[in-house]
């Protein structure tokens, strides 16, 4: 079986399309990688980069994109909607087949220590690579943001897992972490009313007391004169897409606003939206393997 793995880096930039065709054109080219996709967000102004290979070829995609993006992206003049601490903020790496998560862990380690010491950023680990339990959540990481990253460098509990404690006040610091497939998964409401957005997302959350495996926050789509909960979900097992839709839903009424769409950045996994469509279709013992392009797959193999 050939070992793939999944990288989706998330830099932070969203606006200019010449800054982020140059990241994503750092990864073309490399042996064994292939770029899936990748989309931008304006008011986020953060762009998602997903590509898969060999665990050789990503770890090199990796940071040649991680290269470009600390040469392009200055953080000094970044402002959007998304927590970010750095130009570029994430790295996860995602055993996708014939690796283990413990690979994807050594991969995350080998990436990390070669951000912090070639280029000079802070490197935090996060999720199944995080060194401590405190930094296992990516939202516990990046508290504080890019504004108090310096502060957060002089204290014990800041100190990076790789790179120098010093504030780099153009790159910020980054998160490299291993984990499991999860969905970016983000519903838009008929309203321009943060605060309601903000609520309903406390009450959608696992953390505030919601559904479990689920990250959310409000956010203000300017551009759009709306608001949105935009959402991690970061096991669509334990609890599916149209789940978290049907609860927004419910909780939405309560404030007489509507849901008027939403939105899978990046790439999504065929089961999370075989769920859904189960659901909402009422099917009586569909399975996976219905879906045509699954057999298809499958006999090729």
């Amino acid at each position: 079986m050939k070992e793939i793995v999944q990288c989706v880096p998330n830099i932070s930039e969203g606006r200019n399309r010449e800054i982020v065709e140059a990241v994503v054109d750092s990864i073309r080219g490399i042996p064994d990688v292939k770029l899936l996709d990748w989309s931008s967000d304006a008011d986020h102004n953060r762009s998602v980069i997903t590509f898969v290979g060999t665990p050789d070829g990503v770890e090199k995609a990796a940071f040649a994109l991680c290269s470009k993006a600390a040469q392009l992206i200055d953080m000094t003049v970044h402002s959007g909607e998304h927590p970010r601490m750095g130009a570029t903020d994430v790295v996860p790496f995602i055993p996708i087949q014939g690796v283990t998560m413990e690979q994807a862990v050594q991969l995350a380690n080998r990436v990390g220590k070669r951000i912090g010491e070639e280029l000079g950023i802070p490197v935090y680990l996060y999720e199944n690579a995080a060194k401590t339990p405190a930094r296992r959540n990516l939202a516990d990481v990046r508290r504080g943001q890019y504004e108090g990253l310096q502060a957060k460098l002089a204290r014990a509990d800041g100190q990076p897992d790789y790179g120098p404690a010093v504030f780099n006040a153009k790159s910020g610091a980054t998160a490299v972490g291993a984990r499991m497939p999860l969905v970016a998964f983000n519903v838009n409401l008929g309203t321009d009313n943060l605060e309601i957005a903000n609520k309903i997302a406390r009450n959608v959350r696992h953390a505030s007391g919601g559904l479990k495996a689920v990250k959310a926050m409000g956010v203000n789509l300017e551009a759009r004169g709306i608001v949105q909960v935009s959402m991690n979900m970061v096991n669509y097992k334990e609890t599916p897409l149209y789940r978290v839709f049907e609860l927004i839903r419910t909780e939405a009424r309560r404030y007489g606003v509507s849901i008027i769409g939403s939105e899978i950045i990046g790439l999504v996994p065929l089961e999370a939206m075989v769920h859904s469509l189960d659901y909402y279709l009422g099917l009586e013992g569909f399975q996976i393997n219905q879906v045509l392009e699954t057999r298809l797959w499958t006999d090729e193999e």
